[in-house]
């Protein structure tokens, strides 16, 4: 893996660098804020979840904004921009009491990971070049890594103060501004030279992005589930901390030899489908219930994660053509984020309806459903793009 690190650009490896750092000040900071509202701040359960709930949709729901901004102005502005961002939001979010304070500060770290998040793989994408695949599965070492670390160094600093966590992990993106701004190379984007609405009626109107995000959006909610559905069914902080890092070991260890395997077993579109196919079949351990049930579908879940993963994000930017990739990335997020939304709601109705009903594995059976058939939807499309191809040459 140091050697694959090592092949790449400077500007690939800093930006691999930049998502571990990145990831480690977000995970030291927010697996704990709900707990600093409720218990520290006294705040009801409402203002809680408007806080946290701002938060996502401050993100989710402008990575469109963030993507065209990054293919109009470059990426690495808007990569500067959301690091600075976060750090004012993480700061104050340690310094603040107030409810509207509160949730300005949230809105900020959110808006914030808007900004950065589609420029950094549009980058990343545009400076691997064709070894994308391998750049990315570099990428979710790096990611896992800084989720494995976050939430250790969090756990020891909100031991002596929460409000020192918030400081420590704002001058960790304090950090990565100075990082950034001092030794990324500038990168323009892909932008069109037409208006804003212009672009997104490019990017809305590729048929095939589209109906690929919508298919992927399934894969999320799946993957999602080891922050919704495990802990639900496990009960325990203990055995939920140990499929988190089941999950963020696995895919650390195994993410290079995962994807060199599937790339030359089957290739990218046939990996994707194999892929979600795995994702789904990882819920079937847990329809047997017990500790085991819950860390096999925990390990199948990274491994599913680890196939799709890098080849996802290669598809991406061959759908987007190389024009508006980050717009494209910036759609893409914004549609499996409603996604995510969606599914999660369905899946607590699910496991509530399964507890009324007696029935504890019918949630599972459901999951299984959606990954097969979100399986059967990307091996057709990738079927009908073969055979417009096939087409288009005779």
């Amino acid at each position: 893996m140091i050697t694959q690190f090592r092949s790449f650009d400077r500007s690939v490896r800093l930006l691999l660098l930049n998502q571990f750092s990145i990831n480690v000040g977000f995970y030291m900071l927010m697996p704990y804020l709900a707990s600093h509202l409720s218990v520290t701040l006294a705040l009801a359960g409402w203002a809680v979840g408007l806080v946290l709930g701002v938060r996502n949709f401050a993100q989710q729901g402008m990575f469109l904004i963030g993507g065209t901004l990054a293919d109009r102005l470059g990426y690495k502005p808007l990569i500067v921009a959301g690091c600075a961002l976060r750090t004012g939001g993480f700061a104050l979010l340690g310094l603040v009491d107030g409810l509207p304070a509160l949730v300005i500060a949230s809105a900020a770290t959110g808006f914030a990971g808007a900004l950065f998040n589609p420029a950094v793989r549009a980058y990343v994408a545009a400076d691997a070049g064709p070894r994308r695949v391998e750049a990315f599965a570099l990428f979710n070492v790096f990611y896992q890594t800084g989720i494995l670390v976050g939430p250790l160094a969090g756990l020891a600093l909100t031991a002596v103060d929460f409000r020192l966590t918030c400081l420590v992990a704002a001058l960790v993106f304090l950090l990565l501004t100075v990082l950034q701004w001092r030794s990324l190379p500038a990168r323009a984007g892909s932008a069109s030279g037409n208006s804003v609405l212009a672009d997104w009626r490019v990017v809305a109107g590729n048929r095939r992005f589209v109906l690929f995000a919508l298919a992927m959006t399934g894969s999320y909610v799946l993957s999602f589930q080891v922050y919704l559905a495990l802990p639900l069914a496990s009960g325990s902080t203990v055995l939920t901390a140990v499929l988190f890092a089941v999950s963020g070991v696995l895919a650390v260890l195994g993410q290079m030899r995962v994807t060199a395997w599937a790339r030359a077993r089957f290739g990218p579109d046939r990996s994707l489908t194999v892929g979600v196919l795995i994702l789904g079949l990882a819920f079937l351990p847990a329809v047997f219930g017990g500790w085991a049930g819950l860390l096999g579908c925990a390990a199948v879940l990274a491994l599913g994660t680890m196939v799709v993963f890098p080849f996802e994000m290669d598809k991406i930017v061959s759908l987007s053509g190389d024009r508006l990739v980050a717009t494209h990335y910036g759609l893409y997020n914004t549609i499996v984020g409603v996604g995510i939304l969606l599914g999660n709601l369905l899946t607590g109705i699910a496991f509530d309806a399964a507890a009324r009903a007696a029935v504890p594995w019918m949630p599972w059976l459901a999951l299984t459903a959606v990954g097969l058939g979100c399986a059967w939807a990307l091996r057709k499309s990738a079927s009908r793009v073969d055979s417009e191809l096939a087409g288009s040459t005779r």
